[in-house]
Order: structure tokens, then sequence, then C-alpha cells
């Protein structure tokens, strides 16, 4: 915790600071991977990072096709959720005498999980026969030499009194853990057997297992125990979700796709839906989409599949296209704010890929009117551009254009993010013209850009600092909360997408309010008719 003077330091250098632009183009991709952490979110900045940590391309998952696909065609950073299904780490058996042994198990499951491990008792008390040095390696295959990872353990005990007993701190190791009860008995020196010197390693047993094919349900997982979609915890700040199928032939189901929507909503991220493996052709897609059970403005479907060339079968295949146009988003929002509608060019793949399937300009329209976006291989002059819209239902807020969905989240995103030092202001700060000075600072220089594009300054947004605590008065909120509301216009005239942004001892929260007819439907009764209290306020 900070002291009182780290507090006012972190106040007065946030107060000072102008609000920052935050990355808008990091993705984040669950599924099945050779190796690497389970259910730890890993931030990778390219393939080969990818193929280190978790194995690179595995037949049996299109998770690391994906991957690869989204650097390819110009994705520059994203987050890796492993999910196992019943998968089982390697074990190291080491020698203690007396026909025990200390048992190891690698601290992550699967087959291509190498460990060796060397036991000494160098510079150890003579007297200590209880203690030993432990040095742990991961190689890149069974039986290599090649390091790629290591971890030295001095002065391990084999006495559970003891200050460092084995299980105790390799509970901490991110190669190996020790299972309970360890033997009366340190293990034996690991001893060489042709020069026979005490450098020798025993390697894991051929015990491993990679699990089964995963489930909609081992994909979803557990909120309690942050597993599955649910490992993306607050901390882990995404703008794109991607769930690669299942297999090969296995689509998602709907139940997976609800709650990845519903989790990007909350996050304030975007959900790329690819389309059913059996939607083969343009009319077979538009024909489908009237049976799918599945429609969400927090999400966005590309078509078609797309062919490339598979490294490990040695020739072309069928693969869904969420990697790649992440990818492709992500390139665009290199070179153009989030903000602005692409006016000019749909999706044009890297070489190396192209569209599974022809889609006419008649079939790309009617696409597009069924919000379904259309990846292209190469640029036609004479192709009437589409911007690309989001996977709503009719009606949708700001007319389901992508541009509009993408923005409102991440300017809210950069507000939250950046106003969080608000928390730690002292009481003596005028905390709420200080934030107000910096958050209207923030949108003026976006609607300098063109972010409100059409709206005059007045029309644009509007911010209240500081409001109400909110339903319940102080008394929700025993520890010093700071509130304030910003709403920023919506596709049509005289609406606002509102959020109410609470900064406090536990955290931040964003909370979207109904100020006008976009309804947050998880509100409570006393929460809208708050809303509604600060809308009377507003006009007034």
């Amino acid at each position: 915790m900070l002291g009182e003077f780290g507090l006012r330091a972190e106040a007065d250098r946030g107060s000072r600071s102008s609000i920052e632009r935050l990355p808008a183009a990091r993705a984040a991709f669950v599924g099945r991977t050779l190796r690497g952490p389970v259910n730890e979110p890993r931030l990778i900045v390219s393939f080969t990072q990818f193929q280190q940590v978790f194995g690179g391309l595995w037949q049996p998952s299109p998770l690391g096709y994906a991957v690869e696909q989204f650097f390819d065609n110009g994705g520059q950073e994203a987050y890796i959720v492993r999910v196992a299904n019943g998968a089982r780490p390697a074990s190291v058996t080491l020698p203690a005498g007396d026909g025990q042994a200390l048992v190891l198990h690698a601290a992550r499951p699967g087959t291509r999980e190498f460990l060796r491990v060397c036991i000494d008792y160098d510079n150890l008390p003579a007297d200590d026969p209880a203690a030993f040095n432990l040095a742990v390696q991961r190689v890149r295959s069974a039986g290599a030499v090649h390091v790629e990872d290591q971890e030295i353990h001095r002065e391990l005990s084999v006495r559970p009194d003891a200050p460092r007993y084995a299980p105790r701190v390799l509970a901490a190791s991110q190669l190996v853990r020790a299972d309970a009860p360890v033997p009366r008995t340190r293990p034996l020196r690991t001893i060489d057997r042709g020069s026979g010197l005490a450098t020798g390693y025993v390697h894991s047993n051929a015990d491993g297992d990679d699990g089964a094919p995963l489930s909609d349900y081992d994909l979803i997982g557990s909120e309690i125990d942050a597993t599955g979609l649910f490992a993306l915890r607050d901390e882990h700040f995404f703008n794109f979700l991607c769930i690669p199928p299942i297999a090969r032939e296995r689509d998602l189901g709907v139940q997976t796709l609800v709650v990845a929507a519903r989790l990007c909503r909350e996050r304030r991220a975007l959900l790329i839906v690819d389309p059913p493996g059996a939607w083969n052709t343009a009319g077979e897609a538009l024909a489908g989409l009237r049976a799918w059970g599945f429609r969400s403005e927090d999400a966005a479907l590309y078509f078609p599949r797309l062919l490339a060339y598979d490294k490990l079968r040695g020739r072309f295949e069928t693969f869904a296209p969420c990697g790649a146009a992440a990818g492709l988003l992500a390139r665009r929002d290199s070179q153009t704010p989030v903000w602005q509608a692409d006016e000019t060019d749909d999706p044009v793949l890297r070489p190396g890929y192209k569209p599974a399937c022809p889609v006419n300009e008649t079939e790309r329209a009617r696409l597009a009117a069924a919000g379904v976006n259309t990846l292209q291989a190469v640029r036609a002059a004479a192709r009437r551009a589409l911007p690309a819209r989001t996977f709503a239902s009719a009606g949708a807020v700001d007319g389901g254009g992508l541009a509009a969905r993408r923005s409102v989240p991440y300017i809210i995103h950069c507000i939250e993010r950046g106003t969080r030092w608000a928390a730690a202001a002292a009481r003596e700060v005028d905390t709420a013209a200080v934030l107000e000075a910096q958050v209207r600072g923030f949108l003026t220089e976006l609607h300098q850009a063109g972010a409100f594009a059409g709206r005059s300054l007045d029309d644009a947004f509007f911010l209240k600092c500081p409001v109400a605590a909110g339903p319940g008065g102080e008394a929700a909120h025993p520890v010093r909360s700071i509130h304030f509301l910003v709403g920023l216009a919506a596709a049509r005239q005289g609406e606002f997408h509102c959020f109410r942004i609470i900064h406090g001892a536990a955290g931040s929260e964003v909370r979207g309010v109904t100020l006008n007819r976009l309804r947050d439907l998880r509100a409570s009764p006393a929460e809208i008719e708050w809303a509604d209290r600060i809308a009377d306020q507003l006009r007034c």
C-alpha cells in the first residue's frame, strides 16, 4: 500500500498528465496448445515467441494456425490463454535410497514439456543429511541438450520443519512441483555414467498427457476459478477476442459465443466470429444466418473461410478466418484512427491467403446488409467500398457500424485508465476540477482529430464531474470514491452513449447508465432512477 506521500505523488502525476491513447489492436486467443501455462494469459509479440512458449503449430488444434495468421496479416501483440481438458504433467523420479524416491512433476501439463534434473550436495553442511541442491532444465526435446529454461534451487530439504522444505519452495517454481510427502532421506546425487562425476541428469518420464479434445464448457471455463475465457481478468487489456474452432471439423457452440460476447461487452472488446464450416458459399451463408442462434453488436463476423498453406501437412487447407481478420483490423488501426470508418478498402488478405470461395458484388452487398464482412484477396478499383459492420440485429445502436462500435468503448477505456489517479488524490486536492479539465481536454483533442465527425464540440460529448455516489449514497461507498459521468454522441441525433466511471479503494469500474433509450439491461431500478435524475439535471 502507498503511504500518504505516495498517494499524493501518484495523484499529482496523474493530474498533470494528459490521458494517453491506449493500443487499439491487441488480440486475445483462447484454445488448446501443445505446451505452456494453463489458464494464465501470456502476452506475446511474434509467432516465434508463440512457438517458444506454447509449442507452435499443432494439427489437432486450430489455435496455433489462427495466431500465425494474426501475425502474418498485421497483428502486433496478443494474449494467449491455453485451455486443457484432462492434460497430465510428466514426472521425474529421483532415487533417494532404501527404495524411496523424490517425485517431481512438470508445472505445466502435456507431452512436450521435457525436463531434466540434476542433484548435488555442493557447499552444503556436512552434518545435514537432509539438504540438497536441485537444478531443473527444460529442454527442446526428449534427451536433447538444448536448454530453453533453467532454475537452480539451493539448500532444499526433505525435512517438513526446515525453512526450505522442498514442496513448499517448489510451489513457486515455473518448471516443477514436488509431491508430498517426500522421502525420509534426500535424493541421491545424479552421476554422469560416462565420467562418473556428479554432473549427470535424470530426464522426465514419458507419462505426460495432452488431454482430450476441448469442449465448449472447457473454453467457457469458470468465473470463480478464473479458467477458460474467465482467465482474461480485468488486468489483461485486449481489444479483440478470438476463439478458433474446437477442432478442424467442429465449430464452436452458440453457448460459447454468447458468453464470449458478454465478456467482450464487459471488457469493452470485440469478439471476432468465424462462419460455421457448413457455409461453403455465399448463398449457404445467407441461408444459414436465418437459422443461426447468435447475434451480437459486440461481435464481428467475417466470411468466407480461408485457404492457406499448412506447414505441417504440406498442402493448402481451409481455416477459420478469425486470426487473419483480427490481424487485418490491427494493421488498419496502425494506419487509421479506430473511430474512422474505412470507406476506401475492404479487408485485403496478405499474399499467401485467399478466400475459400468466390463472392460476387451482389452477394457481398447482401452479406453486408446482414452484418457480415467479406474478406478479399485483391483490391479492385470497380468494387464499391462497404464499411465494416458488427454482427448486430436490425436497429442496432449506431446502425451496426464497426468503427462506431469500437470507438466508444475505446475512448471510455482510455478515460477510465487515465483517471485512476483520482482515487489516490489527497482530500484537500480539488479532484473534481482537475479531473474534469483532464477529461474535457482529452475529448476536445479527439474531436479535433475527427472522432466525432459531423458534430459540433458542444454536441459531441458531455461531462458531469463529480456526480452523486449513486444508489445507496455514501452508505454504499464507505471508502471515499470518485464518480463522474461521460456521454459520447451516438449516431442518432440527441442520443448519447452514457457511462458512469467509478474510482475507489476497491478498484475502478465502468457502468452503462440510462439517460436515453440506450438502456443497460443489467441496471437495477434504483440505478435507472439515479440515471434519470442526472438526465434531468443535464437538461436544465
